[in-house]
């Protein structure tokens, strides 16, 4: 409004005698310096800076008539509106990825917290099975991170996987390289050569389901036993060289999971709650467990349907140590 009454004060101005012009001039100049007296600042707003811009424009004299601040801010105006037209001018679009919801911004955050161990290519494995095709970089930005990820279950799940109280130890994994899948698991506490041959027998059953090469280390425990099992299935075994694990990275991989992932964080207090505690996550490791070389899939291939899931339920493996994902009902 002051803007408005002052462009109109201008253009009744115009068609104004001289002599009453310069009366009205000297009766607003006595009143500005008496008001200058009294008010130590004005209270400026930006239409009162247009005003000033604009008459800056059209008034030679502009400066004379300025009482209220200095010349020079009204040049700072006039060069910071400059600066903020062709800052807006020049704006580039806004590019990049399109940001996601809140609904998957909160699905990142439970999967994290739910599961301490996962990273973030894990979680975006996780929901590519959900239907929800999420970056790892976007996964990390928005996952929970946790000050000590080492401390990954608390008392509850803890007891919980010592419930059935038994005694035993791990040694011997077969793993399918087709799929990445564990065939067989078991543990005892005394492995001999003859144990470690029955193994093997009940990987493969018969029926055409034994492989045609079998990879192995050169580990005093397969003995002349092993060897004529493995001959009497037909099978060809490929030795590694001596003190090179990489050369069966496969079988490493797998023992390397099972250990940081399962029994790293379980106190096994016999051979059956061992044996039991393994076959829990030998399931969930084939059945629900992302694998980076499968694409983000699992051993045993999921059913992926073409709608992404709204409401997600999640089931507890090893007590909560883990968790697998499904559609709400």
């Amino acid at each position: 409004m002051p803007t408005v009454t002052a462009l109109l004060s201008l253009l009744r101005a115009a068609f104004r005698e001289r002599q009453q012009l310069l009366l009205e001039n000297a009766a607003l100049r006595h009143q500005l310096a008496v008001l200058k007296r009294s008010v130590k600042r004005p209270r400026i707003e930006d239409s009162d800076r247009l005003f000033w811009i604009f008459l800056r424009r059209r008034l030679a004299e502009w400066r004379d008539c300025l009482h209220f601040v200095q010349p020079d801010t009204v040049v700072r105006w006039h060069r910071r509106g400059f600066r903020y037209y062709w800052h807006r001018k020049s704006k580039p679009n806004k590019q990049g990825r399109p940001p996601i919801g809140w609904t998957l911004v909160y699905l990142i955050k439970r999967l994290s917290q739910e599961n301490v161990l996962w990273g973030s290519p894990r979680i975006s494995q996780e929901l590519a099975k959900l239907e929800h095709d999420v970056a790892p970089s976007t996964v990390a930005k928005y996952m929970v991170k946790h000050r000590n990820p080492e401390r990954v279950q608390g008392w509850r799940t803890f007891i919980k996987n010592h419930m059935p109280v038994t005694a035993a130890c791990d040694f011997f994994v077969v793993l399918s390289h087709d799929r990445r899948r564990i065939l067989h698991v078991n543990v005892t506490a005394h492995p001999t050569a003859e144990w470690t041959a029955r193994q093997l027998t009940e990987a493969f059953p018969g029926y055409g389901s034994e492989p045609c090469y079998l990879i192995r280390d050169r580990d005093s425990i397969y003995g002349d036993v092993f060897r004529r099992q493995v001959k009497a299935m037909g099978l060809t075994e490929v030795l590694t060289v001596p003190r090179s694990p990489w050369q069966n990275a496969y079988a490493e991989r797998v023992i390397g999971s099972i250990r940081r992932e399962c029994t790293d964080h379980i106190i096994p207090i016999g051979e059956k709650h061992l044996l039991r505690v393994l076959r829990e996550y030998v399931d969930y490791y084939n059945t629900a467990r992302t694998h980076h070389g499968l694409g983000g899939d699992t051993p045993v291939t999921l059913k992926r349907a073409a709608v992404p899931a709204r409401d997600v339920v999640a089931g507890p493996v090893l007590g909560g140590l883990h968790h697998r994902y499904r559609r709400a009902a």
